[in-house]
């Protein structure tokens, strides 16, 4: 079966990301991506953190950006343990990895994005997944170490044998899709001066970005969005009703 793809944004220690490792293969995950890491890469602290896992390393992907990274996923997950005003579905590890599963079997792509130890995601991160992920913690502490989070969603990857979520015969947008389809908004909002006034812009474009990452469009939806922002600004011919008399 195909499986999620675990992506570890801005990593601050190589020692978390090697333990990173060591929790996918423990449950047989071995697809990973880095965004930014903040001591560069290759690390050799990872790959001695990794012990026997350090096939993962060698074939991780390193992007420079979350929107290069997920570019090729249908479905992308942001793991956060805390509040963010950002309106998604919010689901366990348990349910995440459930309709993963469904997901892939139908022949699209996860992605699980994971954020850097200090202070996790950033709301731009968050705006572009599709859904929530987080796990009823100590509200007082409740802050985990990069390789658990990993751990947590690797373990219910590979604890569940069925696939109880159910995946409409669509095919499901790629997040680079989305993605040229938030600029297309943006542009035609931007050109219609929709994002006024410009001190609240940057909020409202996000609104907007996360808007379409949680629609869960298929790919057919894209391109009847992209024609419809297009005929929109398209300039109109007059009617029959609207022609002068000869």
């Amino acid at each position: 079966m195909s499986q999620p793809t675990f992506i570890l944004v801005r990593p601050q220690m190589g020692e978390n990301i090697g333990g990173a490792a060591r929790a996918m293969w423990n449950f047989g995950l071995d697809r990973m991506r880095l965004v930014e890491p903040r001591d560069g890469w290759p690390n050799p602290r990872a790959v001695a953190l990794a012990s026997g896992a350090g096939r993962l390393l060698d074939n991780a992907g390193h992007f420079d950006s979350v929107a290069e990274a997920i570019g090729d996923c249908t479905h992308v997950y942001a793991t956060t343990a805390r509040g963010r005003g950002i309106t998604k579905p919010v689901v366990s590890p348990e349910e995440a990895m459930a309709e993963a599963r469904a997901v892939t079997k139908a022949g699209g792509k996860v992605g699980v994005l994971f954020g850097p130890e200090r202070a996790g995601l950033e709301n731009e991160d968050v705006a572009r997944a599709n859904a929530i992920v987080t796990v009823p913690v100590n509200p007082a502490f409740f802050s985990l170490n990069l390789a658990q989070c990993v751990l947590l969603m690797a373990y219910e990857w590979g604890r569940q044998t069925a696939a109880p979520a159910r995946v409409e015969d669509t095919e499901r947008a790629k997040a680079i899709e989305v993605e040229k389809l938030a600029e297309h908004f943006d542009e035609k909002l931007t050109r219609a001066g929709f994002f006024f006034p410009p001190e609240k812009a940057p909020g409202m474009r996000l609104v907007v970005r996360n808007m379409l990452s949680r629609l869960a469009l298929s790919r057919a939806d894209v391109q009847i969005f992209h024609g419809m922002l297009r005929q929109l600004t398209r300039p109109q011919m007059p009617s029959e009703t609207d022609r002068p008399d000869p």
